[in-house]
């Protein structure tokens, strides 16, 4: 009523300069609605590690990745929390460590998170957006994560159809005008190591294209190159890919609106890379890109991790993070702006299955690693593998004989790995692929003692439960008892119905607890 009465003393020109001041506001108070819930792309790659032209690797071209990196921040020191596929996708997915959210090993080996942790899609479906995933999953249980859109759900390792792929992103993004989080998972480069499928790539490398064997492999041979001439045939084809990914994006409209976040999930599998502590195991690529929001052909060398995705997205679309994430958003640094970063990088893995169990603990400053091994008075299983081509994953395994051949610094490397003390350290900028451990050195005790302690810490303000002596010996047994039941096979248990790992109740956090606390 008085607002009517005050628009009827108005004159004819003041109320149409109203009416479009009010327009204006209108219209600037939707973009801030829309700033404030941007898309997010979420692509991630299996199997392997830095190894693109755009991180300076001289064996491949990767143009559409590098292109990426030029329209964004690429982060040239980036982890995951573990080096196989389910706990790191578990952490990427939760934004807490695998001993945190209960992801320790395989899912196709049932283990699994200890509950529905707040997620990615689950948070950001809250807030209304929709949620969709093409390619695998791979954590458990998979209701923890309510995905509208579900597609290609298998593992794919066989066929690898990057255009279809892309078909069914483009379908998705261009269904509604609503906000979107999809998560689109690449097969590539995940054993079989493909040459070529679906055309692509246009031209296969070979063995004599190679420059450069894997560096931190460290072992040479023909037979090798091979096996790394067809890795580097996956990336290209995980290139092409993504690039019908991004070009369905960009032909959608909604590029410019779309934060896009690329990384791996873990390094590639060959000796010393997947299932390792080693930086072959765990560092791998990260690219975001984020237009006008982040600056372009940007490079960060602070340390990174992949808990750091989740409290990145939410930054970005304005959704309440669940308390005591250990990880941090990633928008700062690719403003450009100066931050005040963590000094300190952890992982830490269980092993992958029952037979594989091999428990250890990472922390890493800007130049030392250490590496704690729990259980360091036995050989570690999966070098075992990789070297005696245990299955066919690891058919690209150094054999002892290639081993023989390699230089000594190399053989003595391979001998840490197959049987390892208590503690390694490395110093990463004179021995960047972990060559040569010096704990035993006298003039780094206080470095080793520094890195420890810290290590230590860690374990407490994350609730690691394998810091109890006697929660891991349980562990131990558990695995080791599986193991002996079922005869050591790498399915069978997998084939039992009634089976379920009793970790998921002794590890447990208690059901009434937040989040584990945890400090950066």
């Amino acid at each position: 009523m008085v607002l009517t009465t005050c628009i009827q003393k108005l004159s004819r020109q003041q109320v149409v300069l109203c009416i479009a001041l009010l327009a204006l506001s209108t219209s600037a108070s939707a973009d801030v609605a829309r700033q404030k819930m941007p898309n997010v792309l979420l692509i991630t790659s299996e199997d392997h590690g830095p190894h693109l032209s755009c991180y300076g690797d001289p064996n491949v071209r990767t143009p559409q990745l590098d292109r990426l990196a030029s329209q964004g921040v690429r982060f040239a020191n980036a982890y995951v929390t573990y080096s196989v596929c389910s706990p790191s996708r578990g952490s990427i997915l939760t934004g807490l460590y695998a001993h945190q959210n209960g992801q320790i090993g395989l899912a196709t080996h049932k283990f699994a998170m200890f509950r529905k942790w707040p997620n990615i899609p689950s948070l950001l479906k809250k807030a209304g957006y929709r949620t969709g995933i093409i390619g695998k999953l791979h954590v458990n249980p998979a209701s923890a994560f309510p995905f509208d859109f579900k597609a290609l759900s298998g593992s794919n390792f066989n066929d690898r159809p990057m255009s279809k792929f892309a078909d069914l992103a483009g379908k998705f993004v261009r269904a509604s005008d609503k906000p979107f989080f999809l998560m689109v998972n690449y097969p590539d480069a995940h054993f079989p190591l493909l040459k070529q499928q679906h055309g692509l790539p246009t031209l296969p490398m070979t063995a004599k294209d190679i420059k450069q064997m894997l560096p931190e492999v460290g072992v040479d041979s023909p037979r090798l190159r091979q096996h790394a001439a067809d890795y580097y045939n996956c990336l290209m084809r995980l290139d092409s890919g993504i690039g019908f990914l991004l070009k369905q994006l960009d032909e959608s409209g909604k590029a410019g609106d779309t934060l896009v976040i690329y990384l791996s999930d873990h390094g590639a599998q060959f000796s010393r890379g997947k299932t390792t502590s080693y930086e072959g195991g765990l560092r791998v690529p990260m690219i975001v890109r984020w237009p006008k929001r982040i600056k372009a052909g940007l490079v960060r060398e602070e340390l990174v991790s992949s808990i750091d995705i989740l409290p990145t997205i939410l930054e970005a679309t304005g959704v309440k993070a669940p308390r005591n994430l250990p990880g941090r958003s990633l928008l700062s640094l690719g403003r450009g702006e100066k931050s005040v970063w963590r000094r300190y990088l952890f992982s830490g893995k269980a092993g992958t299955t029952a037979f594989w169990t091999f428990p250890q603990r990472t922390i890493r400053d800007e130049r030392y690693k250490l590496i704690l091994n729990l259980t360091q008075d036995r050989p570690c299983p999966t070098a075992i593998a990789y070297e005696n081509h245990w299955g066919t994953f690891f058919v690209a395994g150094c054999t002892e004989a290639e081993i023989a051949a390699a230089p000594p610094l190399v053989r003595r490397a391979y001998a840490v790995w197959h049987r390892p003390p208590e503690i390694e350290l490395y110093d990463l900028r004179t021995d960047p692929h972990e060559m040569k451990n010096l704990a035993g050195e006298t003039s780094l005790t206080k470095v080793k003692q520094r890195l420890l302690a810290r290590l230590r810490r860690w374990q407490r303000e994350t609730s690691d439960p394998f810091a109890n002596r006697e929660l891991l010996a349980k562990y131990l047994a558990e695995t080791a008892r599986v193991s002996k039941k079922y005869g050591g096979s790498q399915s069978s248990y997998r084939r039992d119905r009634e089976f379920r790992w009793k970790y998921l109740d002794y590890l447990a956090p208690r059901t009434n607890s937040k989040v584990p606390r945890s400090k950066r």
